[in-house]
């Protein structure tokens, strides 16, 4: 997979490599120390469909196919991976360029609804034209997956044990997906929670593996976009370790879905489809 981790020395753009070490000063009273500090990186990295720039979103330039298919299908450009014929990652400039190719009603319709805007590692309103745009209805979620508590703690914890990069440089989120008994198949880091998303759903969709057949969990807030997100994909149960917003939940039980927030250790709180959640 073309993630530019190569065995070159990162150069001064830094985008080579998901994180880099760096210089630093290190500050303790009235001394200083020279030392080094692992820091994750962010770079442009541009979608543009058929030869045509979509969005640029700032991300972590590590397995960015699975970004590609997972942003295309969550953000309803692509109805399935079929229509992503065909993804090229290549080094533009101080940036990164997906170049994905479409089929010309796909490309064509894209070109009638967007103008394209910069987009930022944290913002779910990236790219956006108009509230239409950013509220569009969500398919509805059927699915006769139920999960244990277990399994939503074995999910989390494993989660933890399985961020390398955030180790390094506890500056990037982390999304998971998990089978009904909570054992991680998928696990995707970025600085930008969506893309961390987004490259789960993408990878799924690679692997041809059924979403619906188990559960997203995200260590993030549990926000709007990411419930839709999720919903696009057809996962029945998103989980996130912060809390949700109000419209969150209200996506999340529209689209049928089980939202789980505050998981932490062995609790959680059920905001959403709690008929999903087998419990005594």
């Amino acid at each position: 997979m073309t993630d530019f981790a190569g065995h070159a020395a990162p150069d001064t753009i830094g985008y080579r490599l998901p994180s880099q070490r760096v210089p630093v000063l290190r500050l303790s009273g009235d001394t200083s120390l020279a030392g080094e500090a692992v820091v994750a990186e962010e770079v442009p990295v541009a979608l543009a469909y058929n030869g045509r720039s979509h969005v640029v979103m700032m991300a972590t330039p590590a397995d960015l196919e699975d970004f590609a298919a997972g942003f295309s299908l969550t953000e309803n450009i692509v109805g399935s991976l079929m229509e992503l014929e065909r993804t090229e990652v290549v080094r533009v400039g101080y940036g990164i360029e997906l170049q994905c190719t479409v089929p010309s009603h796909v490309a064509d319709r894209l070109r009638s609804r967007t103008r394209q805007l910069p987009g930022r590692s944290g913002c779910g309103l990236c790219g956006k034209e108009a509230i239409a745009d950013v509220m569009h209805a969500v398919r509805p979620v059927t699915s006769s997956l139920r999960v244990t508590p277990a399994a939503l703690w074995r999910a989390a914890a494993s989660l933890s044990a399985q961020q390398s990069l955030n180790a390094e440089t506890h500056a990037v989120h982390a999304a998971a997906w998990a089978t009904a008994a909570g054992e991680l198949v998928v696990v995707r880091e970025d600085v930008g929670r969506h893309n961390a998303l987004d490259k789960v759903i993408g990878a799924l969709l690679r692997a041809d593996i059924d979403a619906s057949r188990g559960f997203l969990v995200v260590t993030s807030r549990a926000s709007y976009e990411l419930v839709q997100k999720a919903a696009a994909a057809g996962v029945p149960l998103l989980a996130a370790v912060s809390r949700p917003t109000g419209l969150a939940v209200r996506i999340a039980q529209g689209a049928g879905m089980t939202l789980v927030a505050l998981l932490r250790g062995e609790s959680a709180d059920v905001y959403a489809g709690a008929e999903r959640i087998a419990v005594d």
